[in-house]
């Protein structure tokens, strides 16, 4: 789709619930086309994965695909579900010996400690903000400086109210910004201009 589309770029990883056949070779087959513009989304998952042997494993290879990022100069996408802590720390220790890394937490889960990253992440915000339910994270988007905050889908899933439970597109993201809008009490339009900004210089496009 990249190749034939000119708007259309692309991400390469391996997701931490998907590692039991990982091999870099996967990676690196991908890395060095001209339309792949991150490494992710990677990162720890112990929603689906409780055991400590398994914790570890992601671990592991969260590091490893780190480094193959950082090797390729590659921003990351970073998943994290009940693994903040753990998370953070990787994150911390990596950017103060790499300040050069950057990337963008995606489906931001309203953690206050992951504030901490913002000199070197962007926080992703798909549907969930639209959620009545969502008061963590609507109480702490205001935090997050706007120069580092992007738009998301997660399609399908996620999907932004009024349409829970349909599969969610990208045509949906308007709901998102409407929301952002109503936060930042400013125009629809100035949310197009920051977002879109936004993601292009996390990825370089």
């Amino acid at each position: 789709m990249s190749d034939k589309y000119e708007e259309v770029y692309f991400a390469v990883g391996i997701h931490p619930i998907d590692l039991d056949n990982y091999d870099d070779k996967y990676l690196l087959d991908f890395i060095n086309h001209p339309k792949c513009v991150a490494v992710g989304e990677i990162g720890l998952d112990y929603y689906w994965e409780k055991e400590q042997t398994k914790k570890e494993r992601q671990k592991k290879y969260f590091i490893k695909q780190l480094q193959i990022a950082l090797t390729y100069k590659k921003p990351i996408i970073v998943h994290i579900r009940e693994a903040s802590e753990d998370s953070l720390e990787i994150l911390m220790k990596f950017t103060k010996e790499n300040p050069s890394l950057k990337g963008v937490l995606h489906c931001f889960n309203a953690n206050s400690q992951l504030l901490k990253l913002q000199d070197n992440f962007y926080y992703g915000i798909g549907g969930v903000i639209t959620f009545k339910n969502a008061k963590k994270l609507v109480n702490i988007f205001p935090k997050i400086p706007k120069n580092r905050v992007i738009i998301e889908t997660d399609s399908p899933y996620l999907t932004p109210h009024p349409h829970r439970g349909e599969r969610n597109e990208p045509l949906f993201t308007i709901l998102v910004r409407d929301k952002i809008a109503e936060l930042w009490n400013t125009k629809n339009e100035d949310v197009d201009s920051i977002t879109t900004q936004n993601a292009k210089e996390l990825f370089n496009i």
